[in-house]
């Protein structure tokens, strides 16, 4: 997206607001379940209007997923720019992304379920991008909190999205407001956490065991 309003806020423009009405019929019906006209309808216009924003309805789908990894990514390296301890830095990405997940769920179940529906040239950037953010996350996590290898700071990074874009299905009944808290704090908790290796107390054999 050449402009992304953000999470929350309100499409400012026609193309923002047929990228927003494109993204949630996407995650209700498919991209191959979804028509031009179909997408128009939603946003307000006739369905061949669309091609004056968009070449396709599969240039449509490269700006929409190519331009929230986009989103995210300039996100979390301003907020890792900008938040310098590393507590500070790791307490502002889950603020950044619970928000998104929040507000733009049906944006997550695109990605999962039509990754696969872009170009191979767009599905590399998107690829790369991603890459590149979960990196601002894995080094947030390495400086805060306990010291741990690098295969479990991946994992909590890993872990920590797994929560957070669980929102389709865990807050879809909700309101923002309402799971907001509850999110983050489930999210704070686990990658404060001690490793699973310091925190599981040794386990013995009860006396008189065999």
């Amino acid at each position: 997206m050449d402009t992304w309003s953000g999470p929350g806020s309100a499409p400012t423009r026609r193309r923002e607001q047929i990228l927003v009405e494109a993204s949630r019929l996407f995650a209700r019906h498919g991209f191959h379940g979804t028509s031009i006209d179909g997408i128009g309808s939603a946003a307000g216009v006739s369905g061949p209007a669309i091609y004056r924003h968009f070449p396709s309805k599969e240039g449509l789908l490269v700006e929409m997923l190519v331009g929230i990894s986009e989103y995210l990514l300039d996100g979390g390296r301003r907020l890792a720019d900008t938040h310098p301890a590393p507590t500070d830095r790791l307490t502002a990405l889950v603020a950044f992304h619970v928000d998104f997940a929040l507000h733009r769920p049906e944006l997550i179940s695109v990605q999962d379920r039509d990754l696969a529906n872009l170009p191979d040239d767009a599905r590399r950037r998107v690829r790369a991008l991603q890459r590149a953010y979960v990196e601002v996350w894995e080094d947030a996590i390495a400086r805060s909190g306990p010291e741990r290898s690098t295969d479990e700071v991946r994992i909590a990074a890993h872990a920590a999205f797994g929560l957070m874009n669980s929102t389709p299905r865990s807050a879809a009944h909700t309101t923002p407001a309402t799971a907001a808290p509850v999110l983050t704090a489930m999210v704070e908790a686990a990658l404060r956490s001690e490793t699973a290796a310091d925190a599981a107390p040794v386990a013995t054999a009860p006396a008189g065991g065999s």
